[in-house]
């Protein structure tokens, strides 16, 4: 007979295998953790509280190491994740948590990168060798890190789909006021021909919205639905953002709820688009690299921003019918949160 930890092993190991064997044999999905921004460099005590919570899966997205480089070999990010390894809690995670990735712009190599970024193949080797990508990964044939996968039961399944918002993404339009409140970096660009994904990323995330899903969780690195600052975001090219609402409609989606982090603070947003069900995001960032000082405008967040470590969670009562959102600290407890019924997403059982 398997132990908990026997079996979570096991699992772990299947955290970047196919989704079929990632959904065969599995039961539903009820505890998912998530977070962002973990500096090697830097004590990560967070780890314990999140190992202590005993998800069922666990989300990195995005700065899972911080290993920006401008040279081809890409040591810098090579030595950043050799460092990540002997981080005891982050490795016995990844040994006993089944687990999923995505990365954001320090462990593509450059701060707030985009498709101009020259070593990103190199980047993406590193990514994939360090999270056990298998040699026939699609990953390793295409552009990007995009994946997905469905988990649980038919009735049950969660989607998890990870956006890759760096290989493919425009130059930002730089600011004309830097470090003005709302317009700290970047402003928006209503430019048509800039994207966020990518022609082939699109198109492939019309079709994964389009697969039996009854909870589906869309992975952002960078925030998508929040307003009021000029940091990256969705916003910073607004047509991008409306082609997103635009894609999860024309799909027939039910239960999309977003994931992100890259802000260096925790906080939940609600926005509700034209025709569509209100859609919720939870922002978790970061794990130990925190803005303490952070305040801006929040006009869809729900609350006040969480400015200190954190982890995010979800937790789906498939019988009672509701997600909960929360934010959760370094010692375990919840900060903020938001529960949400399974009726106010269009989940049908």
């Amino acid at each position: 007979m398997f132990t908990r930890r026997t079996l979570s092993k096991l699992l772990a190991t299947l955290s970047l295998a196919p989704a079929a064997a990632l959904s065969q044999g599995r039961p539903p999905l009820s505890r998912i953790a998530f977070g962002s921004c973990a500096n090697q460099s830097m004590a990560q005590p967070i780890w314990e509280a999140i190992l202590a919570y005993r998800p069922d899966l666990f989300i990195f997205a995005g700065d899972n190491v911080y290993g920006d480089f401008n040279t081809p070999d890409g040591d810098n990010l090579k030595r950043a994740y050799d460092t990540a390894r002997t981080i005891p809690g982050y490795a016995r995670l990844r040994e006993t948590v089944s687990h999923l990735a995505v990365w954001d712009d320090h462990d593509y190599g450059l701060n707030d990168g985009g498709l101009e970024f020259p070593h990103k193949a190199r980047s993406k080797e590193l990514f994939l060798d360090f999270w056990n990508a298998p040699a026939d990964d699609v990953r390793r044939q295409r552009e990007g890190i995009y994946d997905a996968r469905v988990i649980g039961p038919q009735g049950m399944r969660v989607q998890v789909i990870l956006l890759d918002v760096r290989w493919f993404r425009s130059p930002l339009r730089i600011t004309d006021q830097r470090g003005a409140p709302g317009k700290e970096r970047y402003l928006p660009d209503p430019d048509p021909g800039k994207t966020m994904l990518g022609a082939e990323q699109w198109a492939w995330l019309a079709d994964e919205l389009r697969k039996p899903a009854e909870v589906r969780l869309v992975v952002s690195s960078t925030q998508v639905l929040a307003e009021g600052h000029g940091w990256e975001r969705w916003g910073n090219f607004p047509l991008e953002k409306q082609k997103l609402i635009d894609t999860i409609r024309a799909s027939g989606a039910k239960g999309v709820v977003l994931l992100s982090g890259d802000r260096h603070i925790g906080a939940l947003y609600r926005e509700t688009p034209a025709d569509l069900y209100p859609l919720y995001e939870a922002t978790s960032s970061g794990l130990n690299m925190v803005y303490w000082a952070a305040k801006e405008a929040g006009p869809n967040r729900l609350a006040a921003i969480y400015a200190a470590a954190n982890f995010g969670v979800v937790e789906i009562d498939w019988w009672e019918r509701n997600l909960l959102l929360a934010l959760r600290d370094d010692g375990g407890s919840v900060r903020r949160s938001v529960e949400i019924p399974f009726d106010a997403l269009g989940i049908a059982l």
